[in-house]
């Protein structure tokens, strides 16, 4: 989809829109960065903001003056390290990953494999933390990185004890599939959130990819509320499912350091 789909721009690349936030540029600047296009040049972040290239340069310029944006020596710009302080220090998630990382770790080095740390945004898994480790298992998600909330063991968990009103929207579709053994039946789905609900954890064996398996169970907060989800990626074998006690354990020591008084 073209950014001026995305923004409702119109059809002309380049023209801009009457009464728009100098702000509304901004963010589509930034928006133009992402996992495979960390650094663009100037004529590629107007072209995909949709935005005349002088204007572009200007706010680029400005944006690298303030450390929101930096340039490499050839002249790529991409997002400076003055946001990500920004958003680190300011981020809400930052007390979540501060009660989990010492867990996550310890589980960690039990378990060999991704573990991974998620939180809900919008109707998609935003995954805020990952460890890994050589020659782990193949694993499609990586910090900041979103899936959808059917596709993945975390986003199952999230969904499963999200209001019902989201739970409806997701189900109403579309469900897209990773695999074959994607839960894209409304009717399945619905059965699988309940098995979560009453099991305590998502076990989603070659779900986005056959070899591999994906284990979360729930984060609750002060209030019993479920916050995030602690997942697991390992090898799809017999052995996976032993995985599942050191995620527990895990789950519920980060639980009570976020001062959940049932674990």
């Amino acid at each position: 989809m073209c950014p001026a789909a995305e923004v409702g721009h119109t059809a002309d690349v380049g023209k801009p829109v009457q009464g728009e936030s100098v702000l509304s540029r901004v963010v589509r600047i930034f928006e133009t960065f992402g996992a495979d296009t960390p650094a663009l040049r100037v004529t590629d972040i107007a072209r995909r903001a949709d935005l005349h290239v002088a204007t572009a340069s200007r706010l680029v310029e400005e944006l690298v003056g303030h450390g929101w944006l930096r340039r490499d020596p050839d002249r790529r710009v991409r997002v400076g390290v003055r946001l990500w302080e920004l958003a680190s220090r300011a981020s809400p998630t930052f007390g979540l990953r501060e009660a989990a990382m010492p867990f996550m770790e310890d589980l960690h080095a039990v378990v060999g494999h991704h573990t991974q740390l998620a939180v809900l945004e919008d109707r998609e898994v935003l995954f805020i933390e990952r460890l890994s480790a050589p020659g782990a298992t193949l694993n499609v998600t990586r910090v900041a990185g979103r899936l959808p909330l059917h596709a993945s063991s975390s986003g199952l968990v999230l969904l499963a004890h999200a209001p019902a009103e989201l739970q409806e929207r997701v189900l109403a579709g579309p469900l897209g599939a990773f695999r074959r053994t994607t839960l894209t039946e409304p009717a399945r789905l619905r059965r699988f959130l309940a098995d979560v609900r009453r099991t305590g954890y998502a076990f989603c064996a070659g779900f986005i990819d056959e070899e591999t398996t994906g284990i979360a169970v729930p984060l609750r907060g002060p209030g019993g509320d479920v916050v995030a989800a602690l997942s697991v990626i390992v090898p799809n074998d017999r052995n996976a499912r032993a995985q599942l006690p050191a995620l527990q354990a895990a789950a519920r020591g980060i639980s009570r350091a976020m001062g959940n008084s049932s674990h």
